[in-house]
């Protein structure tokens, strides 16, 4: 039987064995008006730095976004998106060997990344948006990130929605030639969901195991957290720590985040206890 933990995804000459231990995406925000604070805008060497530390600190992939998806953000077309990911990426490429991945939901933008060094695409839009985005992933023969996202928070049956929206979305990236170990899925935590709505997928993550492909999950200071706690984004820490644990004890094999370094603790200690200890692939 095929299960997300038979699959192995090879990302930029690396290999993702899945199951074994929860892999790191860092965040490379290379725009001014990140929700998180930490948009690097016009300033390529600082994501080297940025990139560097990630490295020291246990990232697995570094995933750059050109475009800010906090609610409210103005949209950015596709010229300015590339005029800002494209130099970083080209920078980063030459100061870090880890695979570098596009956040983006613009083909003409993931192409233009995948040119620069990127080995990864990750569309928060899942197909919806940009279909294109599909077929480029099967001719470069990287893997894509494909997120439920959508417009609104009405659902009469929230995980059931979401589920039948990612099997879509696998579908279509599957119809374009992507192959199954190539495809890995994001329930989309914030995104077209309530602080609520959101809490309730990470309760009920296990489920999504249906699909039979890697899990990602981004809580990383999102608003949901700032809700709960009542704390600004650079206060959101620990209960960043707290959902990436349960994410990893409710079957996420990815985990995208801020604080690379701390949740990479976080990840190492929860899977000693979800997985196993020793880890069969240590960090």
């Amino acid at each position: 039987m095929i299960t997300a933990h038979t699959l192995v995804t090879r990302c930029g000459g690396r290999e993702l064995r899945w199951g074994q231990r929860t892999f790191m995406m860092g965040v490379v925000n290379a725009t001014p008006d990140s929700f998180s604070g930490d948009g690097i805008a016009d300033d390529p060497d600082a994501a080297v730095r940025q990139a560097k530390r990630f490295v020291d600190d246990g990232a697995d992939v570094i995933d750059i976004g050109g475009e800010s998806t906090r609610p409210g953000a103005t949209p950015v077309g596709a010229d300015e998106e590339m005029r800002r990911v494209v130099p970083v990426i080209e920078r980063i490429t030459q100061a870090v060997d880890l695979p570098l991945s596009i956040d983006t939901h613009k083909s003409a933008v993931a192409d233009a990344a995948l040119n620069a060094g990127v080995s990864m695409i990750n569309d928060v839009w899942g197909l919806k948006h940009d279909p294109h985005l599909a077929d480029l992933a099967a001719e470069a023969g990287v893997p894509i990130v494909l997120m439920h996202n959508q417009q609104g928070t009405g659902y009469e049956d929230l995980v059931a929605e979401i589920l039948d929206s990612l099997q879509r979305s696998i579908e279509a990236a599957r119809a374009a030639g992507v192959p199954k170990d190539s495809i890995i899925v994001d329930p989309g935590i914030g995104f077209g969901k309530t602080a609520e709505q959101s809490l309730e997928v990470l309760r009920r993550l296990d489920e999504f195991q249906i699909l039979g492909q890697p899990l990602l999950v981004g809580t990383s200071r999102k608003s949901a957290i700032g809700l709960v706690l009542d704390l600004p984004v650079d206060q959101r820490l620990e209960g960043t720590a707290a959902t990436v644990a349960v994410a990893i004890a409710k079957g996420a094999d990815m985990v995208r985040v801020h604080d690379v370094r701390a949740m990479a603790r976080v990840a190492r200690m929860t899977d000693a206890i979800v997985r196993g200890w020793p880890a069969a692939d240590p960090p």
